[in-house]
């Protein structure tokens, strides 16, 4: 006596449904990505403000901790409103290149919830 079995076509489907919930997520933080990279070069202005306000902060906090000697201390500190300009450029590269994908990475991790 032979029986057909039949299998459910379920796995099938649902390693279906998980690639085209992968495809769609891909695509939307694409999107995400995309537009985050027109923020930061419609907000240029905000973005410099925000890098020169931490560069001022971070500066004079690094200085303080590594350099103890206080006629040291104080070059350190007029050296380091000197290369402000400098470093603001470096960081505004840095940010454009960086910022969005990091950003985009950090917003999907938080909505994934694994």
């Amino acid at each position: 006596m032979n029986k057909i079995i039949s299998v459910p076509s379920q796995s099938v489907v649902n390693v279906s449904t998980q690639s085209q919930r992968s495809q769609l997520e891909a695509e939307r933080i694409q999107e995400v990505l995309i537009l985050l990279t027109s923020l930061v070069g419609r907000e240029e202005a905000t973005i410099k403000l925000i890098i020169d306000c931490l560069y001022d902060i971070g500066s004079v906090n690094l200085i303080n901790k590594k350099v103890r000697f206080r006629p040291v201390n104080a070059v350190a500190r007029f050296i380091a409103k000197r290369s402000k300009p400098v470093a603001k450029i470096f960081a505004w590269r840095w940010f454009c290149k960086n910022c969005p994908q990091l950003i985009a990475q950090w917003l999907y991790r938080k909505v994934k919830f694994q």
